[in-house]
């Protein structure tokens, strides 16, 4: 086979693997858009529950660590374990359904696709609230959690007070690009989605990116603590964070996942 064969058959491959990909995704959005409302509700909540898990063990570290330069790095290192929880346990999560709801409306657009999308990601982000909600409120009233360690969770949570609303939305953007890259990305990595799930998500809590969901959870302990009130925990974080997400994993991210593939989709007849 010669060089230029070789080639051709390389830049084929690579096509291949990535519509493989698209189609994987799209599959698995489209099956998340035809489940029944209570599935996706029931879902959604048992991952707004688990995520507190990152807030815990965040809280965790920091109530053993002492003040230096580099503790926000190691204590970044708890903020992958809610996600691990959610991600691998298949519960519904706002960020992640951005990209796999997004694929199937921009693949075969209709007003019946995009109102399925709607309905999925206001069902699923409610519901991721609610779970948050509940957990820090239990977390902030019931003894489940020592003093020391509920110290270090609203200290943790404080971190949010460094950003307004227009902040809170800018680095919203690049958290929701990131963590739509892990529903992407989880078709080839098998073995590896575990460490694709920590490294991306590590980067996301070490970078300090705003994140609907874990930022939901640490504006009700703010809340929950005296430390804030609902006008802000709202309007300061939780939305701006919702619609930074959005841009970042729907209108960034899912466009450029389709838009890689979709000439030799349109090619093939199936776009």
């Amino acid at each position: 086979m010669s060089d230029a064969n070789k080639d051709e058959a390389v830049e084929e491959l690579k096509a291949a693997d990535a519509k493989e990909l698209h189609r994987a995704v799209r599959e698995e959005g489209e099956a998340e858009l035809d489940r029944p409302t209570a599935s996706l509700i029931y879902s959604a909540l048992a991952g707004g529950l688990a995520i507190n898990a990152s807030l815990i063990a965040e809280g965790a570290i920091h109530s053993m660590t002492v003040e230096t330069p580099w503790r926000h790095l190691i204590v970044s290192l708890g903020y992958p374990v809610g996600f691990v929880l959610v991600i691998l346990g298949r519960m519904q999560f706002f960020t992640e359904s951005t990209i796999t709801a997004m694929l199937p409306v921009v693949t075969r657009p209709s007003r019946r696709t995009a109102w399925r999308t709607g309905r999925l990601w206001v069902l699923v982000l409610g519901a991721n609230l609610v779970g948050t909600a509940l957990t820090t409120l239990a977390l902030a009233h019931l003894p489940l959690a020592d003093p020391p360690l509920q110290e270090g969770i609203v200290a943790v949570a404080a971190n949010i007070l460094k950003h307004d609303a227009i902040a809170t939305f800018w680095t919203a953007i690049p958290a929701g690009f990131m963590i739509a890259s892990i529903a992407w990305t989880l078709p080839n990595a098998r073995e590896q989605a575990l460490l694709v799930i920590f490294a991306v998500t590590y980067v996301v809590g070490a970078a300090n990116f705003s994140h609907s969901v874990v930022g939901s959870a640490e504006a009700f302990t703010l809340l929950w603590a005296g430390r804030t009130d609902l006008a802000t925990a709202l309007f300061d974080s939780i939305l701006p964070a919702v619609a930074g997400n959005l841009i970042g994993g729907a209108g960034l991210f899912a466009l450029l996942a389709h838009g890689q593939v979709r000439s030799e989709m349109v090619a093939a007849g199936k776009a």
